[in-house]
């Protein structure tokens, strides 16, 4: 291969990748969801703030990401920086878990864009909260979720369904009534 074709192979494979400056982009447009994230996983605005900080650090000067997942690899930076700060891990109860399915969430969501409230899902205990925020509110995947959080799939099953439970609680209808409405469903 001649050193013209070198540098062009370089050059196409550099261009696959996510540049500091979409990342600054990504941080910039996307501010307040990352941070919402972040303040729901860590439950305070200077955790919240650190862990954005640091995601936003570890974007532009850690491993590279493919263009087309820069936001995906945004997020997972901030979850994994709130991973780091509160190291969440389930706790192992050995009341019978429910049979609770994600359908059942509707108290949670009302109004037109169908909205949760935030402060419901702030009073989980951390392992469930971030249980709940990365696999009913981010989407990801039961084998994904246990493999930031450091446990089994059985694990994250169980810890869903007990912050479903506590969401799910009756005595909860008051505060989902009275509370503003802060974030949008996916």
């Amino acid at each position: 291969m001649t050193e013209r074709n070198h540098i062009q192979v370089r050059e196409e494979q550099a261009n696959r990748y996510a540049s500091r400056e979409e990342f600054s982009t990504i941080f910039s447009e996307r501010l307040n969801e990352l941070y919402q994230l972040s303040f729901l996983l860590t439950r305070g605005p200077a955790k919240a703030g650190r862990c954005l900080v640091s995601g936003f650090e570890d974007c532009v000067t850690g491993n590279r990401a493919f263009r087309e997942w820069a936001r995906s690899w945004a997020k997972r930076t901030i979850v994994q920086n709130a991973i780091r700060e509160l190291k969440p891990r389930p706790i192992h109860s050995t009341s019978p878990l429910p049979e609770i399915i994600l359908s059942q969430i509707g108290p949670l969501w009302s109004g037109p864009g169908e909205h949760f409230v935030m402060d419901a899902v702030l009073g989980l205990e951390n392992f469930e909260r971030f249980v709940f925020v990365l696999s009913v509110l981010e989407h990801y995947s039961e084998h994904d979720c246990g493999l930031l959080l450091g446990c089994s799939a059985s694990e994250i099953r169980e810890a869903r369904g007990r912050a479903l439970e506590q969401l799910m609680d009756p005595s909860q209808a008051d505060l989902l009534q009275n509370q503003p409405f802060m974030q949008e469903k996916k």
